[in-house]
């Protein structure tokens, strides 16, 4: 049996290869960006008291009628926008799933998108599993801000969508209002979709602003806005995400999406709608760049450089300039299995492996787990 190559991408996934290494040599594992605490209790019971209360039975396909109130809801109140919760909010199990079906929405063979990168590893064979072609636009180090010339210049006549990621993954770099009027401004007078990838859109630090693509008006109603529930309730394997967009774009949305899950896990969308009218927890961007600062103060102690701490998401970039010149997938690797902590290379987020000497570290762990890790990190002094 031949199977069809559907993507360029080979093997398992950056994330899996240093996950399964950090096992195998029992190292601390700062690759993978998940939580290694406890969920809100709140958030816990509500998920059983939902499955007791006998909610185990499929859901609506576009999602829980009062989960898309709450979020259409909890978006009026901190972005001041209005929601259409029945034609415009979606459920799905995951973000990258959401990303997945976003595209699979509107691409034909032969349409190219624009992919800024590093990048979250799922764009590009999302894109390619639709007979697509990825066109990469690399972002500038080390600050990981946009050049807009260099996107001008990517955009063609089979230009159909442009995907954008903020807070980003994986440097922590966020977009201001300036880099939307920027994109706004080259895709008018186009039909070029904007995929707007804001899983991380509660992680942002030092008092800053998330600008949401769903906040600038003209955008609004050319995008397709992608979230996660994972990360802002630390719930990641949960796999609950949600995809806000024009009545227009949540209909060719749908199509796709009753045909792949159909509906969503009903439990956790009960837990969900709960948590969102009752949250009394630490809001995850406090707790997070408690986390970041930590990390931050413990990293001045090992011979890694920090070039710009990180202004969002779970994740903090730094060079190890001053410790090899191994190439990256290489120094991970040996960090992994010679010091003991896991971490992923940044060309691993680039199609071309562009390789600037740079590793990505997650933060969003217990204060024990960073310390630990940083206590071996030293060493290396």
């Amino acid at each position: 049996m031949t199977f069809p190559q559907k993507h360029s991408a080979t093997g398992t996934t950056i994330f899996t290869v240093m996950s399964a290494l950090a096992q195998e040599h029992n190292a601390i594992n700062l690759s993978q960006g998940f939580p290694d605490f406890h969920i809100d209790t709140e958030l816990s019971q509500a998920l059983g008291d939902a499955a007791k209360n006998g909610f185990n039975q499929y859901a609506p396909m576009p999602g829980l009628p009062a989960l898309r109130q709450a979020i259409a809801a909890n978006f009026n109140t901190r972005y001041g926008v209005t929601i259409d919760p029945d034609n415009e909010i979606t459920i799905t199990p995951g973000a990258t799933y959401a990303i997945y079906t976003a595209f699979t929405s509107i691409l034909t063979p032969g349409d190219e998108v624009i992919v800024l990168e590093p990048a979250y590893d799922s764009y590009i064979p999302n894109i390619e599993m639709n007979g697509a072609k990825a066109v990469p636009v690399s972002l500038s180090a080390p600050d990981f801000h946009v050049d807009w010339n260099r996107v001008k210049d990517a955009i063609t006549p089979r230009t159909k969508a442009i995907i954008i990621n903020t807070p980003h993954n994986p440097s922590g770099a966020i977009w201001n209002k300036s880099d939307w009027d920027q994109l706004a401004d080259l895709v008018r007078n186009t039909d070029i979709v904007i995929l707007s990838d804001e899983v991380y859109e509660q992680l942002v630090f030092d008092g800053a602003k998330h600008y949401s693509v769903l906040e600038h008006e003209e955008l609004r109603q050319r995008s397709f806005a992608l979230y996660s529930f994972g990360k802002v309730y630390n719930c990641t394997g949960w796999k609950m995400g949600y995809c806000i967009a024009p009545p227009a774009y949540t209909q060719a949305f749908r199509r796709i999406h009753q045909f792949l899950s159909f509906t969503v896990n009903t439990p956790a969308q009960y837990a969900l709608t709960h948590i969102l009218g009752n949250d009394t927890a630490t809001p995850v961007n406090i707790v997070m760049q408690q986390k970041r600062d930590h990390f931050l103060s413990l990293i001045k102690q090992t011979p890694f450089t920090i070039h710009t701490p990180a202004k969002g998401s779970y994740f903090q970039v730094a060079s190890y300039e001053r410790i090899s010149d191994m190439p990256d997938m290489e120094f991970t690797q040996w960090l992994t299995k010679e010091h003991g902590v896991a971490t992923i290379p940044v060309s691993a987020f680039y199609s071309n492996k562009k390789d600037d000497k740079l590793i990505r570290f997650c933060f969003a762990k217990k204060e024990e787990t960073l310390d630990a890790a940083v206590e071996r990190l030293i060493k290396l002094g």
